[in-house]
Formats: C-alpha cells, sequence, structure tokens
C-alpha cells in the first residue's frame, strides 16, 4: 500500500486549514506519533534526522502540545521536553 498527498507548502497548507496554530499542532502530534507507535509495536521505525528532532523540542517547548499523546513522549526525548 503506499499513501500519499499531494505536495503542497506549508504556508500553501495553512491557508487551506485557515489556522496556524492548529496546523502547527497536528505537524507536532504527528511526528511524535512516528516514534510513539513505532516503540509500541505499530508502525515500522523510521529515521528522523536531528533537524526535524531539533524543531520538534522547540514547537513542543513553544506551546504547541495540544495534540501530543503526553504519557508517551519518547524516551530519547524525555528530557528535552
Amino acid at each position: 500500500m503506499i499513501c500519499s498527498s499531494r505536495p503542497i507548502s506549508l504556508p500553501d497548507y495553512i491557508a487551506t486549514i485557515g489556522d496556524a496554530d492548529k496546523v502547527l499542532n497536528m505537524l507536532v502530534g504527528d511526528t511524535q506519533r512516528i516514534w510513539v507507535y513505532a516503540e509500541q509495536g505499530f508502525a515500522a521505525p523510521q529515521t528522523v534526522t536531528e533537524d526535524v528532532r531539533q524543531a520538534f523540542t522547540r514547537l513542543v517547548g513553544g506551546g504547541f502540545r495540544q495534540r501530543l499523546i503526553h504519557d508517551a513522549t519518547p524516551a530519547h526525548l524525555s528530557e528535552e521536553i
């Protein structure tokens, strides 16, 4: 199975949703799930680059926490969040 979406820039995507905070909270939650679901065996592990990890940590630190699984922060990130 292949799952994909049409290419769209972040500003254009935000414009289609109409709420930048909502989009950023969704992206932060989805990024966390890459690690959490793999650790729980629900998904295959994926390589996440250091710049993405740093951006995730900055966004969480900036308050984008609405869609986090709060009791499931990946062990390798728990000290940073």
